[in-house]
């Protein structure tokens, strides 16, 4: 059965595929990059490449998520999935249910630092960033060759994308913050460890050893300085030079209050006064 690790984009997933992939997948708590491989990402092209000839609009590969999803579970193993998909509907196909899906761990991260984030990674203004955000039919796809969209992933808003996830009530989902994991790094792991043996049949109990080398061997810093020996697959290429775009950019010092216009803080924080609010961001 799935595990979901879901997020919008740059909340914080990576960072959580390399502390579960490194928990989970090593013996002592080390880390390289291609264990991020373990924990691939859903939607995939690869699941949909079988129904090329059948999509014609990039949404139409909503069609095909649950029948992908049964096809993996009838391996009848656990598996975690990263996926940046809302958790929502379209043209009455659902992107996942309690049939395919243990639980989830959503990744929420403060929108104002969301605007560097996303403006590093897809080449954006901060205007264009915070337009990313409020943007209802906001979605992620690639197109192949035959101009056929083989990877779709809807979002909408932000604050759209956070309630969909974190108000479902179909199976138990746990609420990370971004910024609890960076402060209490290991109070908040040790509870996702928690919340895994709670909803699965890998009840393996808490190494609290393991776990500190874990923490250890993904600090922002270690990943950082891995990508700049060997690079980072998952980095978007620059638009003009076609050099990989630095995806550990900022790590800590990703502070809006330094890095954005006052008015564009009162605009986010205008647009999200709600879900600020609940997940005590104001």
């Amino acid at each position: 059965m799935i595990l979901w690790l879901a997020s919008y984009p740059k909340s914080g997933n990576t960072w959580l595929r390399c502390l579960l992939s490194s928990y989970y997948y090593t013996k002592n708590g080390e880390f390289k990059f291609d264990l991020l491989n373990k924990i691939p990402q859903f939607p995939d092209e690869k699941y949909f490449h079988k129904y090329r000839n059948l999509i014609k609009h990039p949404s139409d590969t909503v069609k095909f998520w649950k029948i992908e999803q049964e096809n993996i579970n009838k391996k009848n193993k656990f598996i975690f999935f990263k996926t940046h998909c809302a958790l929502s509907s379209i043209n009455n196909f659902h992107f996942t249910d309690a049939k395919n899906s243990l639980g989830a761990i959503y990744v929420i991260r403060d929108p104002r630092n969301l605007v560097t984030s996303l403006k590093n990674h897809f080449q954006l203004s901060n205007e264009e960033a915070y337009e990313f955000l409020v943007n209802k039919r906001n979605s992620l796809s690639t197109i192949d060759e035959d101009k056929n969209s083989l990877l779709f992933q809807p979002l909408g808003s932000w604050d759209f994308h956070v309630k969909s996830w974190i108000k479902y009530k179909n199976f138990p989902v746990l609420k990370i913050r971004y910024e609890d994991l960076i402060e209490t790094t290991f109070q908040t792991f040790k509870k996702i460890i928690q919340f895994i043996n709670k909803i699965s049949d890998l009840n393996q109990g808490f190494d609290r050893k393991k776990a500190i080398e874990c923490i250890k061997n993904t600090s922002f810093e270690r990943l950082r300085e891995m990508e700049e020996k060997t690079g980072f697959t998952e980095a978007n290429l620059d638009k003009i030079t076609g050099e990989k775009i630095r995806f550990f950019n900022l790590g800590n010092k990703n502070n809006f209050n330094h890095m954005l216009d006052k008015n564009l803080i009162v605009k986010i924080n205008n647009s999200f006064k709600d879900e600020l609010s609940l997940n005590n961001y104001l």
